[in-house]
């Protein structure tokens, strides 16, 4: 059954503690769900095994008083199946904290399994802002970043550059059409002008009739709602028509870095984007980065893995700090103490679960500016938590009525 073969532990990953001279109290199972073999791999995947190996080191190291074990799965893409494997670990295989979760239909699907559960969840690679709107849970902390952070960052930014007309080329489904739609505020509320926009199915691969239109507008900046492979299909095509060159900015709403690594410099160069970690952002970030390449054959981590890391380094931190492990108490522990990581600093958990890290706009290098593989970005600006997430209250989250 296919089920039972994805519960199976990875290799090398079930990690007990060396410290037999400090006793412990107790085992606290980590259960990384994510997606090993599809479209999101890349961005999570074994990258965020591996960062969440790490996290447990990190703790042990700091002479954690509990014994960890990692288990994972691969939720495939598929609602019904992440539930299913989400539902076995909480009953039968005793999983604690549930981590990574990449895809948002997904991370969604499993929130309302770990709601009231003996689990908690951290959602360091779902992008969904529902996660701490409307479906928020006592159960669920989300780390890293969100469509709103992500749009309003790069709108913000890129507008008070005075690239202040838009348009946008949006993927016609509910990530696409949601990444447009939050951009679309924030670069009014910036004032800035949405002068056109363009929508288009799924598995459109054809993209010049609509980059002409983009490039005709007069718009300053072209907001790219796209992702995975029309991605790459749209910047390669872009640069074929000079799309984004001159006076033009391509703004990239869901890009990551392991997509410029793969489209390559020459279609991606000049792109701005936002994120809330990159590898090259300070001695720690960098120290970080070196870490996770020596578990990953040289790959430099993206801001969902290193999401991994942080928000498992911060539930084992609060386990220590807790009375019991049960699946709110340990939210409402992390929610308590202020978080401090390599990968991402300090920072504090809002009422709805959202961790609140500071995000970075990026401007991508040219492949004469590059030094190396993953030398890929030049920081443009660092915007503050507080000014590009959804403000606490207005996402209809239960939590937090009558917040401020």
């Amino acid at each position: 059954m296919r089920i039972l073969a994805v519960l199976a532990c990875v290799t090398g990953v079930l990690i007990q503690s060396a410290h037999a001279e400090n006793p412990k109290s107790g085992v606290i199972k980590v259960g990384v769900l994510t997606d090993m073999a599809g479209p999101l791999a890349d961005w999570s995947g074994r990258g965020s095994l591996n960062a969440a190996a790490l996290a447990v080191e990190d703790y042990e190291k700091s002479g954690g008083r509990y014994k960890v074990e990692v288990v994972s799965a691969d939720h495939q893409n598929k609602p019904d199946i992440a539930t299913n494997i989400a539902r076995k670990w909480i009953s039968d295989e005793g999983v604690n904290v549930i981590v990574d979760v990449p895809n948002s239909g997904v991370a969604l699907a499993v929130n309302e399994v770990t709601r009231g559960s003996k689990a908690a969840l951290l959602a360091s690679a779902a992008t969904n802002v529902d996660l701490i709107g409307k479906a928020c849970s006592p159960n669920t902390v989300m780390w890293t970043t969100d469509s709103w952070a992500l749009s309003n960052t790069a709108a913000k930014v890129v507008v008070g550059s005075g690239k202040k007309k838009w348009f946008f080329l949006t993927t016609d489904f509910a990530g696409g059409i949601g990444l447009e739609k939050g951009a679309s505020a924030a670069v009014s509320a910036a004032g800035g002008e949405v002068i056109g926009r363009v929508r288009f199915p799924f598995d459109t691969m054809d993209f010049a009739s609509y980059l002409l239109q983009a490039q005709g507008s007069g718009a300053q900046a072209i907001g790219l709602a796209v992702a995975g492979a029309q991605l790459l299909n749209v910047l390669k095509q872009a640069d074929e028509f000079g799309l984004g060159r001159g006076d033009q900015k391509l703004v990239g709403l869901a890009v990551f870095l392991t997509d410029v690594r793969a489209i390559g410099l020459k279609a991606t160069q000049g792109m701005q984007l936002a994120s809330a970690y990159y590898w090259d952002l300070n001695d720690d970030t960098r120290a970080f980065a070196r870490r996770f390449a020596a578990r990953t054959n040289g790959k430099y981590p993206t801001q969902m893995q290193a999401g991994a890391y942080a928000s498992l380094l911060h539930y084992l931190k609060a386990a220590d700090a807790s009375a019991s492990l049960d699946g709110q108490e340990m939210v409402r522990k992390m929610k308590e103490l202020p978080t401090d990581d390599p990968a991402f600093g300090k920072a504090t958990i809002r009422q709805d679960g959202r961790t609140m890290v500071d995000q970075f706009l990026f401007e991508v290098k040219s492949p004469a500016e590059s030094k190396g593989e993953w030398d890929l970005y030049k920081l443009v600006k660092r915007v503050p938590a507080m000014e590009v997430y959804l403000p606490l209250g207005e996402g209809g989250c239960a939590m937090t009525v009558g917040a401020k």
